[in-house]
């Protein structure tokens, strides 16, 4: 299948998994995982409807923002983990920061921002399961770190991410999505813009759905296998 198809199939599983758990597919918002694909590809899921798409690594995304820009309302995000010296590659060109883990990030974050007269959306990102070498704050310190962050000029802390354990099924992801959207609630009583839940990739997109995930990153079942494309 060419790009096209796979997103088709992409927002088909969607749409499913959407009314399968009674919620409104315009609910979810699909980002494609875009690294390490070239900036063809990125383009070809533009033209087949993608808006929003994600980088993890800065110096990529600093490259191709540069290259592809804003064009035909193409939005970036950054779902990788960010150091504090590559914030200023991508605070302001990405709508959304989904990797914010620590008060000393948020700050970096805040003064590019201030600088720039903007104000940076972000998510905070848990480490649900306490894996080393994975980052992430750990779910207790959570709903306190997203109200610190809140508190910044220039940052607006609007949910919460996580990457659970490689699961073998999908259904493996289950109980983390729960316990995500569990924080989520928990973040949300004390920062009321904090309503989203960023969740599930190609291997359990579907069950994150289910549990109540308003953001979905998708990388391989749009562009297919990591380096298929010639990267």
């Amino acid at each position: 299948m060419n790009i096209s198809e796979r997103v088709s199939g992409v927002r088909e599983r969607i749409d499913i998994a959407a009314r399968r758990a009674g919620r409104d597919p315009g609910e979810v918002s699909l980002i494609a995982v875009s690294k390490t694909f070239p900036v063809a590809a990125i383009l070809e899921a533009r033209a087949a409807g993608v808006a929003d798409f994600g980088e993890n690594r800065a110096q990529e995304f600093k490259e191709k923002a540069a290259v592809v820009g804003r064009r035909e309302g193409l939005v970036w995000h950054f779902v990788g983990h960010l150091q504090t010296n590559k914030v200023r590659h991508v605070v302001g060109s990405a709508a959304l920061i989904h990797s914010v883990d620590r008060i000393g990030l948020a700050d970096a974050i805040a003064r590019r921002a201030q600088v720039l007269g903007i104000v940076q959306d972000v998510l905070i990102e848990v480490n649900l399961a306490g894996e080393d070498g994975k980052t992430g704050v750990a779910p207790p310190r959570a709903p306190a770190l997203a109200e610190e962050v809140a508190e910044l000029r220039g940052v607006r802390v609007c949910g919460v991410m996580t990457i659970p354990p490689y699961p073998r099924e999908a259904e493996d992801s289950r109980p983390f999505f729960k316990e995500l959207i569990d924080l989520r609630t928990q973040v949300s009583s004390r920062v009321p813009a904090a309503v989203h839940a960023s969740m599930g990739m190609t291997r359990d997109f579907e069950v994150a759905i289910e549990e109540g995930a308003t953001i979905v990153r998708v990388g391989e079942a749009i562009f297919g296998r990591r380096g298929a494309l010639g990267e």
